[in-house]
């Protein structure tokens, strides 16, 4: 006999609730993304806030706050300036030299080279010949598609604006996320998830940042004792690819490989002497060292997590990887705590 069942009845609405939720953060994804690197990018700050914020009279944050954006802007307007215009000198000098690197796949190969050299050479010569008018044809889409995607350089302008509201009102939006559970079990889970997550996203953000300046430094200096041209360039761009585990690096070994190979570089087995070491000492050094505290993710699921990511996201996919996992070990964590709690009640 037919009747209402109010046990399925409540399975089946957590589960249209569930099926609700993963439609609207799919279709408002590109704006979750702005809000969660904001939130990465206040504590990226937060330290120096609280550090601050301690020291000064007042139960406002606003002082601190000032302050502190206050002097990221002029640092960044000094990086800017000094750096900025050595990142454009090597860039310009980077594309007025690829055509001569182009024309040069045009001419005959080495004389000195060996047949499977020669042959490499003159297959390469004849993709780039037989493809060359629909690389062409692909440029003015490109250009198209950067206009187009021009319209995210506001979300640039919010990131810090956001991180601002985070830094200043964090404290009263998690007392208010607080106050809505009902005192016993659920808040205390709570309030355990929060500090946990709490930790893992300042140690996250502040071995981020560090990696990627050990990365720039050390690239900077070593290719500008070996001679190696576009060093500003270079180690610019490694510091930002630190960002993207593994497959970040990965990518910057490569493309400093090429760049010294295009620019005709004499220290080819210098550099790759220098990568390889680098890596060893960033890898297994300085990135375990950072990443021990509240991380603990295993490096198969690293790599599996990044290139998920990559697939279902792209950059921004890859980026957010290893945080989403080591929330989901936190959360995964916290739930075998509380079952085994209730079991042994």
């Amino acid at each position: 006999m037919l009747g209402w069942d109010g046990k399925a009845a409540r399975y089946v609405w957590t589960a249209g609730c569930i099926v609700f939720l993963v439609w609207l953060v799919y279709n408002i994804r590109d704006t979750l993304f702005v809000f969660i690197v904001a939130l990465l990018f206040a504590y990226l700050l937060w330290p120096l806030v609280d550090f601050l914020d301690r020291r000064m009279p007042g139960r406002s944050r606003l002082p601190a706050l000032a302050l502190v954006y206050l002097a990221l802007i002029g640092v960044l307007s000094v990086v800017g300036i000094v750096v900025g215009s050595h990142l454009v000198a090597d860039a310009n000098a980077l594309a007025a030299r690829l055509p001569d690197v182009i024309a040069r796949f045009h001419g005959a190969p080495p004389a000195a080279a060996g047949p499977k050299t020669n042959a490499l050479l003159s297959a390469v010569e004849r993709q780039l010949a037989n493809h060359s008018q629909e690389l062409v044809a692909l440029l003015p889409k490109a250009a198209l598609g950067l206009v187009e995607r021009s319209k995210s350089l506001v979300f640039i302008v919010l990131v810090p604006v956001l991180s601002f509201f985070f830094l200043k009102d964090g404290r009263e939006i998690y007392d208010a996320f607080i106050a809505c559970l009902a005192e016993g079990a659920h808040r205390n889970t709570a309030e355990s998830l929060a500090r946990d997550l709490h930790v893992l996203l300042a140690q996250y953000m502040r071995a981020l940042v560090i990696q990627g300046g050990v990365a720039a430094v050390c690239y900077g200096i070593a290719f500008a004792l070996i001679g190696v041209p576009y060093a500003v360039l270079l180690a610019t761009m490694t510091f930002f690819l630190e960002f993207i585990p593994m497959v970040g690096p990965f990518v910057g070994g490569v493309v400093v490989a090429l760049v010294a190979i295009v620019s005709g570089t004499d220290h080819l087995l210098l550099i790759f002497l220098f990568i390889i070491v680098f890596r060893a000492f960033q890898d297994y050094l300085v990135s375990p060292h950072l990443m021990s505290t509240g991380m603990q993710l295993h490096p198969l699921l690293v790599i599996f997590g990044v290139l998920a990511g990559a697939s279902v996201a792209g950059v921004p996919g890859s980026f957010l990887s290893v945080p989403i996992l080591a929330t989901l070990r936190i959360v995964y964590r916290a739930w075998l705590a509380r079952t085994h709690r209730e079991m042994t009640i």
